[in-house]
């Protein structure tokens, strides 16, 4: 979903950029104060930055000027909430841009915006809604959904840059969601499986720390670690 550096036309890498400013500057309060608080969470806050990393590398072509891949965002969320992972991803679209030429500076708040932001809201709210049924199902859905609205975003993004001369924003952002779906809607299940699989081994490596912050309670995860031995 990585939008090409220089692609995007004036005004509307500035208008990504602005509205992605406010997100990113209060995930590095939320961080700050993290840091201060609950110091012993700051290897997996590590780990999260590196599965998004990770995973927002393998990329695929796509549409023009854009790619496919999974985002790794999902997990983020859930563990940290959207505001922290917004910073995570902008560190690492910010990397990818300056050293892997994937995506771009002058693109990086329209990217932002839609792997950083917009996906980790998304996952963020799938599982606290759905925690209370099925905890690696609430994982599954919270990192296969926010993966597929960073490419609506995305979708969106390009239609309102690019309207179709004849149908404008709508007929455009059908064209892009449907040419980006071919390759997105199987990367998102699969997404959704590495991370529920992820989930599991960070819940019994160290499920004190989602104690702490308040990931699950604590008869899921004792019930949870019980059925595992």
């Amino acid at each position: 979903m990585h939008i090409m550096e220089g692609f995007l036309p004036h005004p509307w890498w500035e208008i990504w950029f602005a509205a992605s400013l406010p997100f990113v500057a209060y995930g590095v309060s939320r961080i700050g104060r993290m840091a201060r608080e609950r110091r012993e969470t700051l290897p997996l806050l590590a780990v999260a930055g590196a599965f998004i990393f990770v995973l927002s590398s393998l990329k695929l072509p796509s549409v023009t000027g854009s790619c496919s891949h999974p985002t790794g965002t999902g997990i983020g969320a859930i563990l940290f909430g959207p505001w922290i992972t917004s910073v995570l991803s902008t560190i690492v679209l910010l990397y990818q841009a300056l050293f892997l030429a994937h995506g771009g500076l002058s693109t990086l708040g329209a990217n932002v915006f839609s792997m950083g932001i917009a996906g980790p809201v998304v996952g963020y709210m799938v599982y606290r809604a759905a925690q209370r049924f099925n905890l690696y199902l609430a994982v599954f859905l919270a990192a296969a959904l926010a993966d597929l609205a960073t490419y609506i975003v995305t979708s969106l993004q390009l239609a309102l840059a690019f309207p179709a001369a004849d149908g404008g924003v709508l007929l455009s952002l059908k064209a892009f969601a449907a040419v980006f779906a071919i390759t997105q809607v199987p990367l998102a299940g699969i997404e959704g499986v590495i991370s529920a699989l992820m989930f599991k081994y960070i819940l019994q490596a160290r499920g004190e720390v989602l104690l702490r912050l308040n990931v699950i309670s604590k008869p899921d995860l004792l019930r949870l670690q019980e059925g595992a031995t």
